[in-house]
């Protein structure tokens, strides 16, 4: 039985980041990881700390891949790369995960994203920070182009949509108060 292509491995097919993305992280495992996998999937993993951190999405990330049928060493490859907190490392680390071609690439951060980016414009990166716009990561959270797409927290441009959408929930609220702490970029 042949492995299905990854939906980013279609051709003829005009994909766009946020649909990359979608597929690559939320689809991917529900259409083709379902099935008992054949091919060996390739997946980079770019963090900034040192490999004894492990963010906490990281182990949910790693959970999923089991239980879906992804066992890395049979079927799957993890490249991971840690640059033990020098950003200035994170470049040459990004150039090793494409030459090792993995498939698609997770980058843990906006520093380490600029870099897989910089390494890269055919791979989709796949990011999870705050503010992407902001950062100039993408250039919108709707239309995020080239080969960058993830997800995103705590952004001008969403607050103002939720803003929007409370505002029709409650037409009859005055004021709404927010709590920030000034000492973090995201707030």
């Amino acid at each position: 039985m042949k492995a299905l292509p990854l939906p980013w491995e279609r051709v003829g097919e005009r994909v766009t980041a946020r649909r990359r993305f979608m597929f690559a992280v939320l689809a991917a495992p529900f259409c083709v990881l379902a099935q008992k996998p054949e091919k060996v999937r390739r997946i980079g993993l770019l963090l900034p700390q040192p490999p004894g951190a492990k963010p906490a999405w990281l182990e949910a990330f790693n959970q999923g891949l089991r239980e879906l049928g992804y066992v890395e060493g049979r079927n799957l490859v993890i490249e991971r790369r840690f640059a033990d907190g020098r950003d200035e490392r994170l470049p040459g680390l990004a150039a090793e995960l494409v030459r090792a071609n993995v498939e698609v690439l997770l980058a843990g951060g906006p520093a380490a994203t600029r870099a897989a980016a910089a390494a890269t414009t055919t791979i989709p990166i796949v990011m999870g920070t705050h503010d992407p716009v902001e950062q100039g990561l993408i250039a919108s959270l709707a239309r995020p182009g080239g080969n960058v797409t993830g997800w995103s927290f705590l952004s001008a441009e969403t607050a103002e949509k939720q803003l929007g959408v409370l505002r029709e929930a409650m037409p009859r609220l005055k004021s709404v108060a927010v709590l920030v702490n000034p000492g973090m970029a995201a707030h």
